[in-house]
């Protein structure tokens, strides 16, 4: 049996030369195979579609966001209506109850005038 040969310099670049040939080849042959081009198509579509279904969530999103603002700004508005009306309501109650005060005092004091008067 013979020793280990050390390749020299040329030899280990034939070797790797070839290599890079061989490697070439291979992917020219995939790259040439028609069921490779299909796949990227799919690949390709597949991507597009998922796009398009991210991009329809995030204005379906948007949308919702939107939705949700106004219900809360139409909450706003509606608690403001709310307290103006209970607002008015208590003042007019007020006021009603200032007549009624007003009306029972002018009665008492009709009433002290028309016994002073009597005496």
């Amino acid at each position: 049996m013979t020793g280990f040969k050390q390749p020299d310099f040329i030899e280990r670049q034939e070797a790797a030369g070839k290599a890079k040939k061989v490697a070439l080849e291979k992917f020219r042959a995939k790259a040439a195979d028609p069921a490779l081009a299909e796949g990227l198509k799919a690949r390709t579509a597949s991507a597009a579609e998922r796009g398009a279904i991210k991009n329809a969530r995030k204005i379906e999103k948007a949308e919702m966001k939107a939705r949700e603002a106004e219900r809360v700004q139409q909450a706003e508005r509606d608690t403001i209506i709310e307290a103006e009306r209970a607002k008015a309501e208590s003042a007019q109650r007020e006021s009603a109850l200032l007549a009624e005060q007003k009306a029972a005092r002018d009665a008492r004091y009709a009433a002290r005038q028309t016994r002073s008067k009597r005496r």
